[in-house]
């Protein structure tokens, strides 16, 4: 069982930067592949970006891509996404997830554990 906890949304301009953070329990975190996505109301749940177990592999929607970074570490039980020159379609509630499994995916139905989420907003 893992249980996440997101944090470092808020409100930013356009250009900005934010760092967002997930906070992981449990001692098997190290074994759990991990993903972003995000979600505006109304519409479907998007996936932003995913690292693997052993963190030598990341993947990104081209929509973020070369402005996101996503990373983890294993002996804080927490991954991190660094969102910079941020646009007003990054608005979204940011969700952290977690896959038994040793790479990522794009997508959100291969994913054991979810996060509450953290709400970022970008003004124009």
């Amino acid at each position: 069982q893992v249980q996440l906890v997101e944090s470092g949304g808020g409100l930013v301009q356009t250009g900005g930067s934010l760092r967002l953070s997930c906070a992981a329990s449990g001692r098997t975190f190290s074994t759990y592949s991990l993903g972003w996505f995000r979600q505006v109301p109304g519409k479907e749940r998007e996936f932003v970006a995913t690292i693997s177990r052993s963190a030598v592999t990341t993947y990104y929607a081209d929509s973020v891509k070369g402005r996101f970074a996503i990373s983890r570490d294993n002996a804080k039980n927490t991954v991190n996404l660094q969102m910079t020159n941020l646009k007003p379609e990054d608005a979204a509630v940011y969700y952290c997830a977690a896959r038994d499994h040793m790479m990522g995916s794009s997508l959100d139905v291969d994913y054991d554990y979810w996060g509450r989420g953290t709400l970022v907003t970008v003004s124009s």
